[in-house]
């Protein structure tokens, strides 16, 4: 694919990352017209359909190629200008990353921090569930992402990251008013639970594994931030699978309480990124793996 023009390469690109022809156009500071001829002259080039026009537009599985070919190139191309000392307004060059929002909230950006200090990088940050982002990584919408999943995505390296260990916490009160007529383990299906979006399982697994025949019949609230949803749990809206690193301070005032301390959720993370010969992408990995080892501890737990 070297011989696709690189001008129809980056304008798939830009109308991927904006969602739309026109957003895409204002990048690119052309029309939304010249948009549509390029991607559809490099359809035509490649003799695939690339974009769904969508909105937001959404890749084929031939555009998904296209794309990882053209990130991994605008990645080189960055690398080598910055080597040569060529790179000096030309602006930082993006760098789309993948990671579930508790990770976020509490161990990766210092990561991203020791990066940024020594290569010209921007980070665009794509959030989403531990579970999902290794979507993002095959449909080349980033090149590197924090994931439960050890099963590599074609094209990528995998490294193990460490465990984030999950608690069921609830407050005192709540566990006075919902929890205390009968073990746990028979009212926690039929009490009101937090959960942080609808990809989020943590909790019913939690109750799979400590009431295999009672299905969760309680109120679902649904609180898609990081922070607001221990708030949430710490507000006595409901119980929910809260991380040790937010829960500890709750749990050393007593504000938080945990419903079965025999029974954590260990979700194991890993690293996987494209194999790229790229010292930006490389330093980012070995900085993401120092930051885990010293949050989340023995990767084998």
């Amino acid at each position: 694919m070297t011989d696709l023009p690189l001008d129809q390469v980056r304008t798939l690109l830009a109308a991927v990352d904006e969602g739309t022809f026109e957003a895409a156009a204002e990048v690119l500071r052309v029309t939304p017209s010249a948009v549509s001829q390029r991607i559809k002259a490099l359809e035509q080039r490649t003799g695939r359909v690339l974009l769904l026009r969508t909105k937001p537009v959404r890749l084929t599985a031939s555009g998904e190629i296209v794309v990882r070919f053209g990130r991994q190139l605008a990645r080189l191309e960055g690398d080598a200008t910055a080597e040569l000392g060529l790179a000096d307004g030309a602006g930082p060059t993006p760098l789309p990353v993948a990671v579930n929002a508790d990770s976020l909230a509490t161990w990766f950006l210092p990561a991203l921090t020791e990066v940024a200090e020594r290569f010209d990088v921007c980070f665009d940050l794509h959030r989403d569930d531990q579970d999902h982002t290794t979507r993002l990584l095959r449909e080349g919408l980033v090149m590197a992402a924090v994931t439960s999943s050890p099963e590599p995505v074609q094209g990528c390296s995998v490294r193990a990251l460490g465990t984030m260990r999950y608690r069921a916490m609830a407050t005192p009160g709540f566990v006075k008013r919902r929890l205390s007529d009968a073990p746990v383990r028979q009212l926690l299906a039929d009490a009101p639970v937090i959960v942080f979006d609808r990809k989020d399982d943590l909790q019913d697994r939690f109750l799979r594994g400590l009431a295999p025949r009672r299905a969760p019949r309680g109120p679902r609230h649904h609180v898609p931030s990081s922070e607001a949803f221990v708030e949430a749990v710490a507000a006595g809206l409901g119980w929910g699978m809260v991380p040790d690193a937010q829960s500890a301070e709750h749990r050393a005032m007593g504000t938080l309480v945990d419903l079965a301390a025999d029974r954590p959720v260990d979700v194991p993370l890993y690293w996987q990124q494209w194999r790229l010969d790229s010292p930006a992408l490389a330093a980012l990995a070995e900085a993401v793996a120092a930051v885990a080892a010293r949050a989340l501890g023995d990767p084998g737990r």
